[in-house]
């Protein structure tokens, strides 16, 4: 360590607030954090990309400093869909100091693990007052059943009013509108349960069937539309 001779022409003067960093709470406990092992934390964040035509929500699951569990959901650009690909391959095993100065090729991606940093270390995160934190596969409990991320899509315009594409019931088939013209329910198909249905051996058409559904006052309806069409 070299010293200026200002500084070493100084007098020493002792530091007698310091004390510390200030606990933060970590799974059920408090911790002084000053190394990276001491970090434990499961939490989520978003990210944008510098053109903000995309976002991406990311969860992470850190054990002792080091990601267990990574879940990456985006939503807006095409590309990013393949830098999650690869940000599901580099995030599990790396430290959070290391996953923060890794380049996770997409704005976004690397803006939410920016975020999640900040909250990681700060002691902001969904498992602080969990015994022992939340499970490895946690994560997938965001997707609910048929690991699918809830999104919802809607459009409208002021000429021709609005539009529900997509709910987290599923991919919007049919409005149901009143005498009014106005939305009073859809028909959905939730495409989750569907390719269970295939999987499990059902054909096309019967798996649309059992995996359609509706919501709101759909009896009532004067007319349907397709949201996609009319």
């Amino acid at each position: 360590m070299t010293y200026s001779q200002e500084v070493e022409n100084m007098c020493s003067v002792h530091q007698g607030v310091h004390h510390g960093a200030a606990p933060i709470p970590e799974e059920a406990k408090w911790v002084q954090a000053k190394e990276v092992k001491d970090i434990s934390a499961f939490t989520h964040g978003v990210g944008w990309c510098a053109p903000q035509q995309g976002a991406c929500k990311l969860s992470l699951n850190v054990k002792e400093g080091v990601i267990q569990e990574a879940l990456i959901e985006t939503i807006g650009c095409s590309g990013m869909t393949h830098s999650a690909a690869m940000a599901s391959e580099i995030l599990p095993g790396l430290t959070v100091m290391e996953a923060l100065n890794t380049d996770l090729v997409c704005d976004a991606i690397n803006t939410a693990m920016r975020e999640l940093f900040l909250q990681i270390v700060y002691g902001r995160s969904q498992s602080a007052f969990s015994e022992d934190g939340l499970v490895i596969g946690a994560g997938l409990e965001d997707l609910g059943k048929g690991n699918r991320s809830q999104v919802g899509t809607m459009y409208g315009t002021l000429s021709k009013g609005p539009r529900y594409l997509e709910m987290t019931d599923g991919y919007v088939t049919e409005l149901a509108l009143d005498e009014n013209d106005e939305i009073i329910g859809y028909k959905f198909v939730n495409f989750g349960k569907m390719m269970d249905f295939i999987k499990a051996g059902d054909d096309a058409n019967t798996a649309l069937e059992k995996a359609s559904g509706s919501y709101g006052r759909v009896d009532d309806a004067v007319k349907f539309i397709d949201p996609r069409k009319d």
